[in-house]
């Protein structure tokens, strides 16, 4: 019997693990892995700014599915088989240690993405995996008994499985169209809140933990999260601004990223709490100004500015302080509106919402359920977490169950 022969299409996280675990599942498996660009594994290099936050401390999968604003319930599933508890166990196997941060994010312990990079290309030529870079797909047909992909050069490559794991790609949505899958139109998952505001512009680098947001857009449910924020050049980020963009990714795309933030800058205070320690702050200090004296738990700078949105003169001292600005104040510290007109990126981070829909793919094999021997894993499907190493547990894990499925299917 000839040797079963995969192509994988794609060069990032999850085309390589399906592949390497193919090569490892079948040592007599034909595996070649296909990379349009000249470089593999770019996003694994970038992420984490260069240190690679390859996946999460969070080994519950009932947990671990919260952080997955699309993809939730097909995970559930594949999570009990491969979630990232096996993610550090296999990376400790190959030679990297992982570490976690006080977040619960894991990064390697060189704190270098070049670690997590070389692991996987030396594994997948270890194990003789042929990777070609610089080799785009055109198209792909399934003749009687294989796949015929067509590459831009004009060769032809036959093989038994195939599975696609492009990302978030024009290329492989149209090649998965040509099979008869679904697409959700992809937009933008992670990205920051451009603020025009410049008084708050110019407070860049101020961070505050926790805030509680709440985005409202006409015509839509409110949506919160808490968490940090960090205020820019541009706007507003951290994680609680990127995890309120992946849950809401959907309606802000839709809105234009035309929104109202509503901020809560104390969240742990109630509104009388608030109150009552500025008038032990105005019964305290009552000669002292109140944009140099602050007796709230905020960064002074954001204090200062809070003063003036709340129209108090800079020279106001604290005993000439009347109620309504009293009232004014509290209402900026508990829910300060601010308009959203746009969005930025995070750093490096890439990540979409959208892909073939999940219904179309059977999640214990990764498998079409529409064309049989054809596989799908990564970012191409309708999957996306929040920050933190969620997209390349994902990664992972249908990378991880595509390459057994193809690896014993003959």
């Amino acid at each position: 019997m000839r040797p079963l022969k995969i192509i994988v299409i794609g060069g990032g996280a999850a085309g390589f693990f399906s592949a390497i675990t193919a090569a490892r599942t079948n040592s007599l498996a034909e595996i070649i892995l296909l990379e349009a660009s000249q470089q593999v594994l770019s996003k694994v290099r970038i992420s984490g700014g260069g240190r690679c936050n390859v996946t999460h401390a969070c080994f519950d999968p009932k947990l671990l599915i919260q952080n997955y604003p699309r993809g939730s319930k097909a995970l559930i599933g594949a999570f009990a088989r491969f979630q990232p508890q096996d993610t550090v166990n296999w990376f400790h196997k190959h030679g990297v240690q992982l570490k976690t941060e006080a977040d619960g994010r894991m990064f390697p312990t060189t704190d270098n993405s070049e670690t997590i990079v070389d692991c996987l290309i030396q594994t997948a030529k270890y194990l003789g995996i042929k990777i070609c870079t610089g080799t785009p797909v055109v198209s792909v047909n399934k003749l009687d008994n294989c796949f015929q992909v067509t590459l831009k050069s004009g060769d032809k490559l036959e093989s038994d499985c195939l599975l696609m794991a492009t990302g978030s790609n024009p290329v492989g949505y149209k090649i998965a169209q040509s099979f008869g899958h679904s697409i959700e139109s992809p937009v933008p998952s992670l990205f920051t809140f451009n603020i025009r505001d410049q008084s708050l512009r110019e407070l860049a680098g101020v961070s505050v933990n926790p805030v509680k947001l709440r985005l409202k857009i006409p015509d839509h449910n409110q949506l919160e999260q808490r968490g940090a924020l960090l205020i820019t050049h541009w706007g507003l980020s951290g994680p609680a601004v990127l995890k309120l963009s992946a849950w809401g990714a959907r309606i802000l795309h839709l809105s234009k990223y035309q929104a109202t933030l509503l901020i809560n800058w104390l969240p742990d205070l109630n509104q009388e709490e608030i109150r009552q320690k500025i008038l032990a702050v105005k019964n305290e200090v009552p000669r002292r100004a109140v944009m140099l004296h602050r007796g709230i738990d905020i960064p002074h700078r954001l204090w200062q500015y809070m003063v003036l949105r709340a129209g108090i003169d800079t020279e106001t001292r604290w005993a000439e302080l009347s109620n309504k600005h009293l009232n004014l104040l509290i209402q900026e510290l508990s829910q300060g509106q601010y308009a959203v007109n746009g969005k930025g990126v995070f750093k490096d981070e890439f990540v979409t919402c959208g892909g073939i829909q999940l219904k179309e793919i059977n999640f214990k094999t990764m498998e079409s359920k529409l064309v049989s021997r054809l596989y799908f894993a990564g970012e191409l499907l309708d999957i996306d977490g929040v920050t933190g190493g969620f997209n390349f547990q994902s990664a992972w894990t249908t990378g991880y169950l595509a390459g057994l499925a193809m690896a014993n299917d003959r």
